[in-house]
């Protein structure tokens, strides 16, 4: 498919994990791609294996917690590609602890990472979305729907993507500009590493996920690409969970296991 072929698509945090998946897909489908990530060497190296000519790659380094480096990023897509048609804001990082431990300056930086950068991104790439009738995909967490022991940084933070995400889309369906937002589960990336190791956090997930597995980067980036695409131009505010069929259940013991002979 060539869904997005003469569309423009930045996405933040491309250097790995799911923003990295979200940008091969893009490029698949024949999209021109403006990448960003703290992580410049990293998306250096990522961008360079994707191979594609310049007039369709714009890298570099941006920390989305910086306004002014937000607005750059956004201003010198505009420049070299003449217009923006899709924005993926998918910047996020989280904090464990109770609200009482998490020092302050973490809970700033995760609200700055997660929901300031949204802010900032929207704010100077909204006139662009608007005049090539665009839109923006937000990647949220099934954790900004319900609430995890010891995650509270986390789930503030995140719920307030989701909040926004629903915001934006009734403010700008007028202006025709989608809105929508992914909330992954469990995925397969460098920041869920140390979740992945750990069999005791593994064994909690096996009686919990239905599918029995993680997912991948790269079904989140086709939940992304679904959103983006004239394929969901009737969808707008919505939050798709991609989890496994982990949030489908009440929470309740699975009691197929606990009484097996009933």
């Amino acid at each position: 498919m060539k869904r997005f072929e003469n569309k423009v698509v930045i996405v933040t945090a491309a250097a790995s994990g799911i923003g990295l998946a979200i940008a091969k897909r893009f490029a698949g489908e024949g999209a021109s791609l403006s990448l960003s990530d703290i992580d410049e060497p990293a998306l250096r190296e990522q961008v360079g294996k994707m191979a594609l000519p310049p007039h369709r790659m714009l890298a570099g380094r941006t920390d989305v917690t910086e306004m002014a480096q937000v607005e750059a990023l956004i201003a010198a897509t505009a420049e070299k590609f003449g217009r923006i048609d899709v924005l993926v804001n998918n910047a996020g990082i989280g904090c464990f602890g109770y609200l009482t431990d998490i020092e302050v300056d973490r809970w700033k930086r995760v609200f700055a990472t997660d929901v300031d950068s949204i802010f900032y991104s929207v704010r100077f790439a909204l006139p662009h979305l608007i005049r090539s009738g665009g839109c923006i995909v937000n990647t949220a967490s099934i954790s900004g729907l319900y609430g995890d022991y010891g995650f509270a940084g986390y789930n503030a933070a995140k719920g307030a993507v989701v909040n926004l995400t629903r915001n934006l889309a009734i403010d700008h369906a007028q202006d025709g500009v989608r809105v929508n937002a992914i909330c992954p589960g469990l995925t397969e990336t460098p920041a869920t590493a140390w979740m992945r190791a750990s069999d005791d956090v593994m064994e909690a997930y096996a009686d919990r996920l239905p599918m029995g597995r993680a997912g991948k980067p790269e079904e989140m980036a086709a939940g992304v690409a679904f959103l983006a695409s004239d394929d969901a131009s009737y969808i707008t505010g919505h939050c798709l969970v991609i989890d496994g069929g982990l949030t489908a259940a009440t929470g309740q013991p699975n009691f197929k296991r606990l009484l097996p002979k009933r």
